[in-house]
């Protein structure tokens, strides 16, 4: 099992940015694939991005796509995830998973640990 810490999450103003950060513990981190995820008031948890065990294989959701990053530093047991150009829609809590596989994945029920999360508001 992988203990996982979001940080960096905030207020930003709409068309800012942000730079969430996922802390791993233990030293299997590198050794699946992560995900972030991001759950909004009244609505489903909702895949964002993932990236593969090594950092060679990204994949993100079209509502994201262009706008957002995801990247691994294994050295540093962290995961992150650039946010750009960001909109009141993308308000939410976000939180970072570890994938059960070492190839990217979009289903939540394909992650097994998951970390407490990060609140992001944007205003308008």
């Amino acid at each position: 099992q992988v203990q996982l810490v979001e940080s960096g999450g905030g207020l930003v103003q709409d068309g800012g940015s942000l730079r969430l950060s996922c802390a791993a513990s233990g030293n299997t981190f590198k050794d699946y694939a992560m995900g972030w995820f991001r759950q909004a008031p009244g609505k489903e948890r909702e895949f964002i991005a993932s990236i593969s065990w090594r950092g060679g294989t990204t994949d993100y959701a079209d509502s994201v796509k262009g706008r957002f990053t995801i990247s691994r530093d294994n050295s540093k047991n962290t995961v992150y995830l650039q946010m750009n150009r960001l909109t009141p829609a993308d308000t939410a809590v976000y939180y970072c998973a570890r994938a059960r596989t070492i190839t990217t994945r979009r289903s939540e029920y394909d992650y097994e640990d998951w970390g407490p999360g990060t609140q992001v508001t944007v205003s308008s």
